[in-house]
């Protein structure tokens, strides 16, 4: 398959290829049109996209589309108007898994990683509440994002954003001995567990919608319960559970964030932090795949700003998915026929 990729696409370019959906649906427009308003992306990031014609459905979310438009910009960020939308037929043969944004590591050896860590703790109130807690997610584990969008929207981002601040942490423990190390790494481990609660997403880590605990509670709220349920299951009380609580209700840090409560002693203090860290550094990761260097990113809402792409970066992003770069006028080199 040989096309383009989202990361790739700039102001005025010309596109035509295949897709993922990330949402889809019709909508109304000030002057009574209807049109179409939908995510689509592929494994280096997503785009929004508008399709003027009030007579064609919204494609299935989760699904596959081959589309032909051009790149715009609408308030600081690029667009795509689409031209034509077809669903892929049987002689394009094309592999949704090439389409999905993934974690980079496989989920049973993050996974594996993780029970690793909790089999060295040296905790044993600790030992029993995460168990219980990571069985209770079952198999939904394997692939739910850590968001909808935003950090870690990928198959298995969860395990990815969860791994990633479990080993920063263990790299920062040497620093401040004075830190509960195992308290620390089962803050990590626990803080977003109930992200698996708070989204309906299907196994591509394709996330329709909030759940009604989700929308009503949140993760943060959700967590805590889920901390209780699980002491309560393996027998677990006293201070442990109460401090293990907090950490999951205050990782956000501040009340705009959605934490009723600030962290209230260090442990709590530093997986804010390096939950902040880890979610700040994977988004600024996929904004420098698609700036090229020596310019600057749109306006990234969710860290109000502009990035800019170093020219002392030596890596490129990449212009095209198995294939060579666009043709000189920014026309696709995909060869196919809508």
């Amino acid at each position: 398959m040989r096309q383009l990729t989202v990361a790739s696409l700039a102001r005025d370019m010309k596109f035509e290829g295949f897709l993922l959906v990330r949402s889809a649906e019709q909508r109304t427009s000030s002057n009574g049109g209807k049109y179409l308003d939908m995510t689509l992306c592929d494994t280096t990031g997503d785009i929004n996209c508008k399709m003027w014609d009030g007579t064609v459905q919204p494609p299935k979310q989760g699904g596959v589309v081959k589309v032909r438009g051009t790149v715009q910009e609408y308030n600081g960020r690029l667009q795509m108007r689409i031209e034509r939308l077809r669903d892929p037929a049987p002689e394009d043969d094309v592999d949704p898994a090439q389409l999905m944004p993934c974690a980079p590591e496989k989920p049973e050896s993050m996974l594996a990683e993780i029970h690793r860590t909790i089999d060295r703790m040296q905790t044993p109130e600790l030992q029993k509440i995460l168990r219980e807690m990571i069985r209770l997610c079952g198999d939904q584990l394997n692939y739910y994002p850590a968001a909808q969008r935003v950090h870690h929207a990928e198959r298995s981002g969860l395990l990815h954003h969860t791994l990633s601040v479990l080993r920063a942490a263990e790299k920062l423990l040497p620093l401040y001995p004075f830190l509960d190390g195992d308290l620390l790494r089962a803050g990590c481990i626990a803080h977003d567990l109930s992200k698996t609660v708070e989204f309906l997403s299907d196994q591509s880590g394709n996330v329709a919608d909030y759940s009604a605990e989700g929308q009503l509670l949140g993760h943060l709220v959700h967590g805590v319960v889920r901390v209780q349920e699980a002491a309560k299951n393996c027998g677990v009380t006293g201070e442990y559970v109460l401090l293990l609580s907090h950490m999951v209700i205050s990782h956000h840090g501040q009340p705009d964030h959605g934490s009723p409560r600030p962290p209230m002693f260090p442990e709590a203090e530093m997986l804010h932090l390096l939950d902040d860290m880890d979610a700040k550094m994977n988004e600024m990761e996929g904004v420098m795949r698609r700036t090229p260097t020596g310019a600057f990113s749109e306006k990234i809402w969710s860290l109000d700003r502009r990035l800019y792409h170093p020219r002392t970066r030596t890596a490129e992003p990449e212009t095209a998915a198995g294939a060579g770069p666009s043709a000189p006028d920014g026309r696709s080199t995909y060869d196919g026929l809508l």
